[in-house]
């Protein structure tokens, strides 16, 4: 059978970008429409309280009630129906488990608005467990336990991206559900802290879950400006891995990377991450940030569908990277 065209597969293909900081700036969802994303997941939320996470969810539904080009997307169903009437999908995601302050209930007061995924770190310590950035690895707490439990009943996908090895392997023990890590690469391709391991990687495997290969250049190689072939070489460790089952897509475009704010906004904002603790110079490289080329920008992301069919890919197991695994996943947890 004659392979189709990237074009073709592309425009055929459910689409899913699981992270997506740069739509904290919300008039960056046309661009996505424009790559071909079925469904992405805004990120609502890193650091921030309960009161302040309420009134960014708040702010999205009233965008989503003014602009039918849009779709909340609250089970599977409505990703298929987001492609069937040409919308974009939004799974909205939280970075961090800070919203939920002490207070498991708020699980699934936040599923009752629409949240289907939270990362249980973001980099440092919180009241789950460690960031990735924690020397100490010290594991899951008590309450970690019991946010992993209450996301498994509430139907709450657990995100282990820039969390602890030590804390996503317990969270894939005590969970019931698959585990993802929407956004990371594989440390044995480029060594960041950011990256996660083989062990990791076959863990979240094993359990059903995904891992999401990430494009923000300092996590895909040493080179300022890396190249859509040094992340397909990501993807193809993730493949060997894990299987082609469990690799998905969390590009992670955000604010602070050309071409959406010039050199000096992006350095305010790499000093803040850093005078915060929420990122370390050995892990992050200051700006600017060059995506790698080809895949610049949420627009170009139909170039990564020839990219994987140029290294051999056939049409279903690109389909089952572009969002097919992703899909199965939500499925699974969302129960629909």
């Amino acid at each position: 059978m004659e392979h189709p065209s990237a074009a073709v597969l592309h425009r055929r293909a459910i689409v899913i970008d699981a992270v997506a900081p740069l739509l904290w700036d919300k008039q960056y969802l046309s661009w996505y429409r424009e790559g071909g994303v079925t469904a992405v997941a805004p990120t609502i939320t890193t650091n921030e309280n309960a009161w302040q996470t309420l009134k960014a969810l708040g702010g999205w539904h009233a965008h989503l009630r003014e602009h039918p080009e849009l779709l909340l997307v609250r089970g599977t169903a409505d990703i298929q129906r987001a492609r069937d009437e040409n919308r974009l999908g939004l799974i909205l995601h939280f970075q961090g488990a800070d919203p939920l302050e002490d207070d498991v209930d708020l699980v699934d007061a936040y599923r009752a608005l629409g949240v289907g995924v939270i990362q249980l770190c973001y980099n440092v310590r919180n009241r789950l467990g460690d960031g990735s950035l924690e020397a100490s690895d010290a594991g899951l707490s008590r309450f970690g336990r019991a946010v992993v439990e209450r996301c498994n009943a509430a139907g709450v996908v657990v995100d282990c991206s820039h969390t602890g090895e030590r804390t996503s392997l317990e969270a894939i023990q005590v969970s019931r559900a698959p585990v993802i890590v929407s956004h990371a690469n594989a440390r044995a391709v480029h060594d960041s802290r950011r990256n996660i391991s083989d062990r990791l990687i076959r863990a979240i495997a094993e359990c059903g879950g995904v891992v999401g290969a990430v494009a923000y250049p300092g996590f895909v190689s040493a080179d300022p400006r890396p190249t859509l072939d040094q992340l397909l070489a990501h993807i193809e460790h993730l493949v060997q891995v894990a299987g082609i089952e469990h690799v998905s897509l969390g590009l992670d475009y955000f604010p602070g990377q050309h071409p959406f704010t010039d050199d000096a906004q992006a350095l305010a904002v790499y000093r803040h991450f850093v005078d915060s603790g929420q990122w370390d110079a050995g892990t992050y490289p200051p700006p600017p940030y060059y995506y790698p080329e080809g895949l610049t920008t949420p627009r170009e992301i139909p170039n990564l569908t020839a990219g994987l069919l140029g290294r051999g890919y056939s049409a279903a197991a690109v389909e089952k990277i572009l969002g097919g695994n992703l899909l199965r996943v939500y499925r699974a947890v969302w129960g629909d």
